[in-house]
């Protein structure tokens, strides 16, 4: 069964996924993964305080799942680990930036048509704003 959210071409935003981190007390900041060599962005994540402590003990990316309340250490099953470059604060240290290489064949925990990892979680565009395509 095809999962629409990730595999649709319907724009279906959660403009409320802030206020529910809020809701739950997660205390967390967003971190923006991006491969350290080409500049693209892999995705977002959260960390909380013991995530960013293990991503620098670990020089490799862990963040704090908010659906699922716990701690993952990015490609401990798949094998698409991403390896700290180095990690970048912003100016009011509210967020964070981890420049990342990839270890593994991909990123994203979704695949191609093909079976094959994505290279990010972007693989989709905005044609209108109800519609997309795939990129």
């Amino acid at each position: 069964m095809t999962n629409s959210l990730e595999e649709g071409l319907e724009v279906r935003l959660d403009f409320d996924k802030v206020a529910k981190i809020g809701r739950d007390g997660h205390q967390v900041v967003p971190v923006v993964l991006q491969d350290a060599d080409g500049g693209e962005v892999l995705f977002i994540g959260y960390a909380n305080e013991e995530a960013y402590h293990e991503t620098l003990a670990r020089r490799s990316a862990v963040l704090y799942s908010t659906s699922r309340n716990e701690i993952w250490h990015k490609g401990a099953t798949s094998g698409d680990v991403l390896e700290l470059v180095e990690v970048a604060v912003n100016c009011e240290q509210n967020s964070l930036l981890y420049r990342v290489r990839k270890a593994g064949t991909g990123v994203c925990h979704t695949k191609d048509h093909s079976g094959a990892t994505r290279q990010t979680c972007y693989y989709r565009t905005v044609t209108d704003p109800d519609s997309l395509r795939f990129g």
